[in-house]
């Protein structure tokens, strides 16, 4: 069964789940866009209100679902452009689930678009105020207080030695079948080859660097912007904490920005700069070195290299692009790092 095809079958317990437990009554339910690893819908009721409905893979654990709702629902009280979440009837919970469906309803935004490959002029500062604004909002949370730690796991040479050399052993046990896993295995070994010039890349970068409670999986594909403003940040993970420039990097050194926009260096700088402006905690020289941690983050992963081995989902032709993308900014991450790094520190003095 094709995943439009499963995600038409599941529209009658959608809109029973809807009017048992969010209290809605949709006129009509629709596949909307989805995510990794959810299926999605837009309902839309008589009255022309427009609900997004995000439901989770069997398995799903609801706890974990309830805690990144609440989180986003945290931030959005914070005022950080955040979709404004519908509770279950009973006004306790943010998740409902019937054993079968997991689900989580917010307002759906008109006229939006993703922040990948579209950040351009003023965007640029727009997503500065408003990431700095969420991480500003997330330290001052329970979970979330600042501090200096050891640089974060995704830019570890050793771990993502072992994790390449994994993937390259399932590979080769099992030999790739399609064109995709067939490139993929040939990117893990020159990955793995090149694992030195990514631990040369990271003697120029802080040991340490500021981790707190932060969104979780960060990137342009859940910031939604209108215009030139951010319209909101979507698709929090369940509370936990990373290093902020591992966050931040995600999010406006996306491979797809940094392919289509030339003058990224210049918009990173402005929106560093805003940024710095909302969350000081964060020293300088650490934001200066987001580029070069992001390359260094890009040299490590091994998504999604291992999307088809690990199970993660078939590799559709938009994975395949996003893998090919991954490869190409590394390289042009580490050509331009030099001026980068410079134009940073001009708009950050």
């Amino acid at each position: 069964m094709t995943t439009t095809a499963a995600s038409q079958d599941r529209i009658p317990l959608v809109t029973l789940m809807l009017t048992s437990e969010f209290g809605i009554v949709p006129a009509s339910v629709t596949p909307g866009p989805s995510g990794t690893a959810t299926r999605n819908y837009v309902a839309t009721t008589k009255a022309g209100t427009a609900w997004f409905v995000k439901t989770y893979t069997v398995g799903t654990d609801r706890r974990t679902a309830e805690s990144a709702a609440a989180l986003s629902e945290y931030a959005r009280l914070c005022r950080v452009p955040v979709a404004r979440a519908r509770y279950t009837v009973d006004h306790q919970q943010l998740v409902a689930s019937d054993g079968e469906v997991t689900m989580s309803v917010t307002r759906y935004l008109h006229d939006t678009v993703t922040a990948d490959g579209r950040l351009t002029g003023r965007r640029w500062e727009a997503v500065g105020e408003a990431i700095g604004l969420l991480h500003r909002s997330l330290a001052r949370h329970r979970f979330g207080p600042p501090r200096l730690e050891a640089r974060d796991r995704a830019v570890d040479p050793v771990r993502s030695r072992s994790r390449l050399e994994s993937l390259v052993h399932r590979y080769e046990a099992d030999p790739p079948r399609s064109d995709f896993e067939q490139w993929a295995v040939e990117a893990a070994r020159e990955r793995l080859a090149r694992l030195p010039a990514v631990a040369r890349l990271l003697e120029g970068a802080p040991e340490r660097t500021t981790s707190q409670l932060v969104h979780g999986d960060l990137s342009g594909p859940n910031v939604l912007l209108r215009g030139d403003d951010v319209a909101a940040v979507i698709d929090f993970a369940a509370p936990g904490r990373r290093s902020l420039m591992w966050e931040l990097g995600r999010l406006a050194l996306d491979p797809r920005t940094v392919l289509a926009q030339p003058d990224w260096p210049e918009g990173l700088g402005c929106l560093a700069a805003v940024y710095h402006q909302r969350h000081p905690a964060v020293p300088v020289e650490e934001l200066v070195s987001v580029v070069r941690l992001t390359a260094a983050y890009l040299g490590c992963t091994v998504y999604p290299l291992n999307a088809v081995v690990d199970g993660l989902g078939p590799a559709t032709e938009s994975l395949e692009a996003y893998a090919r993308d991954r490869v190409e900014a590394a390289v042009v991450l580490r050509e331009r790092l030099d001026e980068a790094e410079e134009v940073l520190r001009d708009h950050l003095r």
